[in-house]
């Protein structure tokens, strides 16, 4: 049986590659020779062409948000554009919550 794929993510590039996951070696991009960032199972890669959505991902991987599946399907919510970073974060700040915890509520209190 062929081990499970999973994506990696090179965000200079803006390149996302499926590729058999192993933590026992460290993936490198073909076209920048820079390190791949794992990103899960559960990944949907944006068209390349649309900065906002790169450096909304880019904020997430930053902060150690990753797309992995779960027991009911995909990764849960993920915020998709720049607004929505930017109120998670400010809500971060003000509560003292750790930023990976509040990028991923889906409805702000």
């Amino acid at each position: 049986m062929s081990p499970t794929k999973t994506s990696y993510v090179c965000l200079p590039c803006r390149a996302s590659y499926k590729q058999p996951y192993g933590e026992d070696r460290r993936r490198i991009c073909p076209r920048c020779a820079g390190a791949l960032i794992h990103v899960g199972s559960a990944f949907a890669a944006p068209r390349r062409r649309d900065d906002e959505a790169w450096r909304t991902l880019s904020v997430l991987l930053n902060a150690g948000v990753r797309f992995h599946r779960s027991c009911c399907g995909g990764p849960g919510y993920r915020p998709r554009t720049l607004r929505e970073v930017r109120e998670r974060m400010t809500y971060a700040a003000r509560t003292g919550r750790p930023i990976a915890e509040a990028l991923v509520l889906r409805d702000l209190p």
